[in-house]
């Protein structure tokens, strides 16, 4: 599944082309300095999340439905948080993280403690583990790795003026 992210000057605008040939697109706001989509590419992809947004959106989900299955699933809002449907824990998880990753960018970076103690209290405000991924300390070498493909890709982002592309690459479920 290739996932294409057009800078805009107010809002980004996404394509999904899937191995079918069938292509989505929607826009989105902006939120920081790097597209939130794309940060979830990189922690889903960099920590293993196979059922997260874009993991969902492989699986034949429109990217825009994702709220409202949260909704359904238990998870409207943290006012609201109760525990989830099995179904969205995976989905809840790569947003709690990614929000993580993101105010690590935004502030210019912390260490891996604090990267963890934020992680740990956003899956808990979700009623949600952290993920097997970061559950013991060899496996959060994946920290650095996901930090790195979200800097790499901050800078050409960032870089890029009005009409930038990024080409982005998502396996599609079996």
């Amino acid at each position: 599944m290739e996932i294409t992210i057009t800078k805009g000057l107010a809002g980004d605008h996404i394509a999904i082309r899937r191995v079918s040939g069938e292509v989505i697109e929607t826009t989105f706001p902006k939120k920081g300095p790097v597209p939130h989509d794309a940060v979830h590419f990189f922690v889903e992809q960099g920590l293993g999340f196979a059922r997260g947004f874009w993991g969902l959106v492989a699986e034949g989900r429109h990217p825009e439905e994702l709220a409202e299955l949260a909704k359904a699933g238990g998870h409207a809002s943290a006012a609201r948080a109760r525990e989830p449907d099995a179904e969205i824990v995976e989905l809840l998880q790569a947003e709690r993280l990614v929000e993580c990753f993101e105010a690590d960018l935004w502030s210019g970076g912390c260490d891996d403690e604090a990267l963890m103690a934020m992680a740990r209290t956003a899956c808990e405000s979700s009623f949600v583990p952290l993920p097997p991924s970061l559950q013991t300390t060899a496996q959060r070498d994946a920290l650095g790795r996901v930090r790195d493909a979200i800097a790499a890709f901050a800078c050409d982002w960032i870089d890029g003026g009005e009409g930038f592309v990024a080409r982005l690459d998502w396996p599609e479920a079996a």
